[in-house]
């Protein structure tokens, strides 16, 4: 998808996780005992890693229905349900117009796609001579595709598969487990 707001890489900060700890404390007052986990995932959540700015929250679910039990306290405190995502294995919320750039991934609990971003992120936090290669892979794309966010994320799959090989590996040779929610 074009975008008017250019793809921006930005080295690690501090404050990435202390807006993850406001905004998810928000969140679990909202949803209540329906969020079984709340974690900060996404390159934000690494550690020395360089990011887009976007904070990514994965709010994990049993199920999603009833669908309103979700959008309704989300848009209460700000989220816009985005019903087109096309991925239906999540659903999916950004920020209203005009505050901070976060995404909001639902997820079902214990589903592939809920435990792939916590490997990721877990996996990532540990093994850092992975960042480098990542970071510079993230900045050449948004150097290439400043403006194309599709063309951006289509680029790293690869380099994000191979990841998920080793990380996977990682977890068996370990018996890696997702820990505690975050919030």
């Amino acid at each position: 998808m074009k975008s008017n707001e250019p793809i921006e890489i930005c080295d690690w900060s501090a404050e990435w996780a202390e807006k993850f700890r406001v905004m998810a404390a928000v969140i679990r007052t909202a949803l209540g005992a329906r969020a079984k986990r709340i974690d900060h995932i996404g390159s934000t959540a690494i550690n020395g890693l360089a990011a887009k700015p976007i904070i990514d929250i994965q709010v994990s679910v049993v199920d999603f229905d009833p669908l309103d039990s979700l959008v309704e306290p989300l848009k209460a405190i700000g989220y816009v349900w985005r019903s087109s995502n096309p991925e239906l294995a999540k659903r999916y919320f950004r920020e209203s117009p005009g505050q901070e750039r976060t995404h909001i991934h639902v997820r079902r609990l214990g589903s592939w796609h809920e435990q792939w971003p916590l490997l990721f992120r877990d996996y990532m936090r540990i093994h850092v001579e992975e960042h480098e290669p990542y970071v510079d892979l993230k900045r050449r794309l948004a150097a290439r595709f400043q403006n194309d966010r599709v063309a951006y994320t289509t680029g790293k799959e690869d380099h994000l598969w191979q990841i998920i090989r080793r990380a996977d590996r990682w977890a068996a040779a370990t018996g890696w487990m997702s820990r505690v929610s975050d919030a």
